[in-house]
């Protein structure tokens, strides 16, 4: 059985002990740390740049997954990469030359993942495939968190999986969106390798971060 990884979003943690927070996830037996960076043009919503990962860098030794909703990303690369992301994942269509974007994640040491949102086909996609390490699979429309899950994104899923396995691809299959004990298993039975999940790892069982990531890793 492989093995699935939980990638807590902080967008649902407490802004005012970020830190701690991110120590508490770490203890809590998480596999990374999910960055959600949105610019309020791309995605209607504003959140953190790179001074403050630089800073929260300090308190864990995860890996930093950053999710770039930001419009045009290129130039902000490098800013992400320096402030100690691990993982910058883009979406294609923020970008004026994807295999430009790609090429200059992996120049700096980042892990590379392109996004797609519930409305972009896989196609848009496909030609990248070879080159990159994640498909960040958004299963609702990114912007807010404590959204619920758009269950026709499964089909996505299980499609790119075969794409991935027909291939002999290497890239991950990452989740995004409404993730919750309910929906976690039929998103790992289509291919998923990491969930991202916020409310629930953080608000659910009293707020019980080792049990609500543990839930999530092994519901039958």
């Amino acid at each position: 059985m492989k093995k699935i990884q939980i990638s807590p979003s902080i967008l649902a943690a407490d802004f005012s002990q970020l830190g701690e927070e991110i120590s508490r996830l770490e203890k809590g037996g998480a596999d990374m740390i999910h960055v959600d960076v949105m610019d309020g043009h791309f995605v209607p919503n504003l959140t953190i740049g790179p001074p403050v990962i630089k800073t929260l860098r300090n308190y864990t030794k995860l890996p930093f997954d950053v999710h770039l909703m930001i419009s045009p990303v290129h130039k902000y690369i490098k800013n992400f990469a320096e402030a100690g992301s691990d993982i910058i994942t883009i979406h294609p269509e923020t970008t004026d030359n994807v295999k430009d974007s790609i090429k200059l994640i992996k120049s700096l040491n980042n892990k590379v993942g392109l996004s797609i949102n519930p409305d972009v086909p896989l196609k848009t996609i496909n030609n990248f495939l070879p080159d990159i390490d994640l498909v960040l699979v958004m299963s609702v429309f990114p912007g807010f968190g404590g959204q619920k899950f758009i269950p026709e994104v499964l089909d996505k899923i299980k499609n790119l999986n075969k794409i991935k396995i027909e291939n002999n691809y290497n890239f991950q299959i990452e989740v995004d969106g409404g993730i919750n004990f309910e929906n976690s298993k039929s998103v790992i039975d289509a291919g998923a390798d990491i969930l991202v999940s916020g409310t629930t790892i953080f608000k659910d069982n009293q707020g019980d971060i080792k049990k609500n990531i543990d839930l999530l890793k092994n519901l039958k």
